[in-house]
């Protein structure tokens, strides 16, 4: 590369190496049919939830949490379910509950 007395060139671009910081996004678990939404009931507070009104998906639970300035609530029904393993030692599970 030739250079001219008085004429500036740009840096070559940065290359990432094996230090540099990766950037990710948390993937959203949008697909779980286990999990319900809720818009807080009046007067409830965090130190104390109540759940008010269902919506549907969690889009819908953000959207009308940011409208409303409330926080929203994503509930996940758990049973717990025994489970014996080959050495006949019992192991106790959680297993979500299928919305009905």
């Amino acid at each position: 590369m030739e250079t001219r007395p008085g004429t500036v060139t740009a840096p070559p671009p940065a290359v990432a190496g094996a230090g540099a910081a990766k950037t990710r996004r948390k993937k959203r678990n949008t697909d779980d049919g286990n999990v319900r939404y809720f818009l807080p009931k009046a007067g409830s507070s965090p130190a104390k939830p109540e759940l008010g009104q269902e919506v549907a998906s969690e889009g819908e639970a953000l959207i009308e949490a940011f409208k409303s300035g409330q926080s929203l609530y994503a509930l996940t029904a758990w049973k717990a379910v025994p489970e014996v393993n080959g050495g006949g030692s019992p192991v106790i599970l959680k297993q979500a509950v299928a919305r009905s």
